[in-house]
């Protein structure tokens, strides 16, 4: 029943009983009044001398221009409230405080454009509820928690905007057991006019994230890699200019990150980190100087260098990567060096010593790891030609394809999406390249534009799969992959003066929070954290 019903009823039952008046002095100025009803129009303000016993309140044209909390304390045993025409714009919480025995609540034809999440708390007897007819563009969520005995919500007549806001709406209306009219959407433009209870909830994208600053750890460095020992999450960057493997643990109590050890690594590139039970071994890839392998036996002990790796083959390295091959841990590494060549080091005894060399004399950039069809593959990136992949087979790389349409590739990083493989290819002038495994060769799939990008990284955390394509002279662009599309479409830019020259990402999970490592060359990796934002709250 609309308000225009109940005000007719009401204007009916002033008149019940003929010439009764309640008591002198409980009907107030401006209102009509029977034994248990009042019916008031054009009143400056809320009337308050009420009957305590009242049941039945309309309010037309009042001059009231908020419904403050408690506003109806003095009137406790209401059943029906009515409000119509009038101008207040905005209900604030526990407007309604103490009517639990209110059933009848309409607020028809006002100016109302705000009403609090709490509005409505505590009207647990509440059947009947209209809204209709205001200014509302949206409701905040969780406004009808508590109101179990709702059977008929009249939301008709408001301008929604159907936006993120409206999505817990949609949710809840098929939860209740109650008739709710919603009406048409008054925008975006794409939805003006389409009927609120014909939205699929499923199509709202009312989830996002954004990384913001947390901590920055001095120094520079080209590499930052995450790894778990002994069950707490840690990372090693690799910082050339300060000559040392540093590794970082979490302080719980200063709640931040801070230095567990470093090892003594001049002109270091890379440091890939082992963990084999209680043993924790690094490779420390150097420029000059030659690369090592430190260990720590245990938990209570300190690493310490145990082997100078492939002294002879090892000229210039530029990247190290893990992988394991027919059960043993392997390390490969790039070597961009004209004279020298990426070596397949496999561990044999106490070390690790080269199983195969490869790719000689093409002064490789980079190497990635990765499986397709069930096996181990290797993808090499060099300055001389096209990225070339390496499948295991017979106890060695073999030669498979390469990756036509790519030249100039300075690294490769792969991810795995809905059963698919991503290649992310890193261009520094040109356009940087998303790629495909196609069963048998990896084919373009999007390109995007990059100036002076030495790292294109996916990461996956939490649920979203992003992508960073860094910049050396302008902002790195985050990206998240979009699954209906298969696409990565831009989330976030970061940027100088905390992000410069990024040259390797990595993150960890830490007391329930997500961090963001940023390697950066021309200044301190920066660590940022990971936040989920609800866009519908």
């Amino acid at each position: 029943m609309g308000g225009a019903g109940i005000l007719l009823l009401l204007l009916a039952g002033v008149g019940v009983g003929g010439a009764w008046r309640p008591p002198k002095g409980k009907c107030p100025l401006s209102c009509s009044c029977s034994k248990d009803s009042a019916l008031c129009e054009g009143s400056p303000d809320l009337p308050e001398s009420f009957s305590p016993t009242l049941l039945s309140l309309s309010l037309v044209r009042t001059g009231v221009t908020q419904l403050k909390a408690g506003s109806f304390l003095r009137v406790p045993s209401l059943h029906l409230l009515l409000f119509t025409s009038n101008s207040f714009s905005v209900i604030e919480d526990d407007a309604f405080a103490g009517l639990s025995h209110l059933q009848y609540l309409f607020i028809e034809d006002n100016e109302i454009g705000s009403i609090s999440k709490n509005a409505l708390r505590g009207l647990r007897s509440l059947t009947h509820l209209s809204l209709a007819n205001n200014h509302l563009e949206t409701l905040p969520r969780f406004l009808f928690r508590g109101l179990e005995t709702l059977t008929h919500v009249d939301l008709r007549g408001n301008p929604f905007q159907c936006d993120c806001r409206v999505l817990w709406l949609l949710q809840w209306i098929p939860t209740v057991n109650a008739s709710v009219g919603t009406g048409a959407c008054a925008g975006p433009a794409a939805l003006a006019h389409m009927q609120l209870h014909h939205l699929d909830p499923k199509t709202f994208k009312c989830r996002a994230i954004e990384l913001s600053w947390f901590q920055t750890v001095g120094e520079s460095a080209l590499g930052v890699e995450a790894f778990s020992y002994q069950g707490e999450p840690h990372v090693v960057l690799a910082q050339p200019f300060a000559g040392r493997c540093l590794i970082l643990t979490w302080d719980y109590s200063l709640q931040s990150f801070r230095q567990e050890e470093e090892l003594s690594a001049p002109s270091v590139v890379s440091c890939k980190p082992l963990v084999l039970g209680p043993r924790l071994f690094v490779l420390a890839a150097r420029l000059w100087g030659g690369s090592q392998l430190w260990a720590r036996p245990g938990p209570d002990l300190r690493l310490a260098p145990l082997q100078a790796l492939a002294p002879r083959r090892l000229l210039r390295p530029n990247d190290a990567e893990l992988l394991w091959l027919d059960g043993q841990p392997c390390f490969v590494v790039a070597d961009a060096s004209k004279a020298g060549s990426t070596t397949l080091l496999c561990r044999d005894g106490p070390g690790f010593y080269p199983r195969q060399s490869l790719h000689a004399w093409h002064r490789d950039t980079d190497a990635e790891a990765l499986e397709l069809d069930g096996r181990p593959h290797l993808l090499l990136a060099s300055a001389s030609q096209r990225p070339v992949l390496f499948h295991w087979f017979g106890g060695r790389f073999e030669r498979r394809t390469d990756i036509p349409e790519a030249e100039d590739v300075y690294a490769t990083r792969h991810f795995q999406a809905s059963g698919d493989v991503f290649l992310c290819l890193t261009r520094y002038i040109g356009d940087s390249m998303v790629m495909r495994w196609d069963g048998s060769m990896f084919r373009l799939l999007q390109q995007l534009p990059s100036r002076g990008a030495h790292v294109f990284q996916p990461l996956l955390i939490a649920r979203d799969q992003l992508a960073i394509l860094g910049s050396d002279f302008a902002f790195s662009q985050v990206f998240r992959l979009e699954p209906d599309r298969g696409l990565l479409e831009p989330l976030q830019e970061l940027g100088p003066p905390a992000l410069v020259a990024p040259r390797a990402f990595a993150h960890i999970t830490m007391a329930g929070r997500r961090f963001l490592f940023a390697a950066c060359f021309k200044g301190p990796t920066q660590i940022y954290q990971h936040h989920e934002l609800d866009l519908s709250a």
